[in-house]
């Protein structure tokens, strides 16, 4: 009589499209540093020794890092969770002054402000993305073309310089882009640099969406996209697929971070 086969833990079936919010990653390393410290705390105080300090963070990184693998985390969110703890505690041990972390709080929220609101770091496309763009719109002469996310305008800018026929807008909502991104558009008076959430963009008046953003928003935003696009339009995806969606066709372009560019027909 053969025993059955020991069940396995596999990840692969676990739906991809919830997003793990930052929330959920706080709670997540709250349980690793509760449970450490609920069993670490009784431990040492029946003993009369003090709190091994460097053990104990590592010892919630370790907790952190299982949590995080058994919950299906994507591989960098473990990453964060397994070193999040020692990194604490060796910092604390540099006395640096709190208000040096404030500052570098508010300079990072000044230009990551997507990746806190809605995990959508900043991401800068390369040139070559800016000449296969051109080439797959080259036939539209009534272009319209919104990029959610314009970061620093790496995209919009220089299309609209060599587009004065078409109409280009751009949404960016973290401050120090936006701000280095308007600058960059003063001169193209085709392109409307735009301060705001693109969530609450109508996508009507554009028949061509341009996207660099993460895969958490991508089923939402494609949600998004099929609510408010006309027919016959297109919507460009760089690097990030729509989950569970065909793309019409794919460009591979030639660069350094040998980008692909996801093309949706609406």
């Amino acid at each position: 009589m053969s025993l059955p086969p020991a069940p396995s833990f596999d990840c692969s079936d676990t739906p991809t499209a919830a997003p793990a919010r930052p929330l959920r990653q706080l709670a997540l390393q709250f349980a690793a540093v509760l449970a450490v410290l609920s069993l670490a705390w009784p431990y040492y105080g029946i003993r009369g020794a003090e709190l091994p300090w460097p053990q104990t963070a590592f010892a919630i990184g370790a907790i952190a890092l299982l949590l995080a693998t058994l919950s299906c985390q994507p591989w960098w969110w473990r990453i964060l969770h397994a070193i999040f703890a020692p990194l604490a505690w060796g910092v604390a041990q540099l006395q640096v002054d709190p208000g040096w972390f404030l500052l570098a709080f508010m300079l990072l929220l000044l230009v990551y402000r997507g990746a806190l609101s809605g995990q959508i770091p900043l991401y800068f496309s390369s040139r070559q993305t800016v000449h296969a763009l051109a080439a797959l719109t080259r036939e539209y002469r009534d272009l319209r073309f919104i990029d959610l996310g314009a970061g620093i305008g790496s995209i919009v800018q220089p299309l609209a310089a060599t587009r004065a026929d078409a109409s280009f807008a751009a949404v960016e909502n973290a401050p120090a882009t936006w701000l280095v991104g308007r600058v960059r558009t003063l001169a193209t008076a085709n392109c409307t640099w735009q301060w705001g959430d693109f969530w609450q963009t109508d996508l009507a008046a554009y028949n061509v969406v341009y996207a660099f953003l993460s895969p958490t928003p991508m089923a939402a935003l494609w949600e998004k996209v099929g609510r408010e696009m006309r027919p016959g339009s297109i919507f460009i995806s760089n690097s990030f697929a729509v989950p569970g969606v065909a793309a019409a066709h794919e460009i591979d372009v030639d660069d350094h971070r040998h980008t692909r560019l996801y093309c949706y027909r609406v």
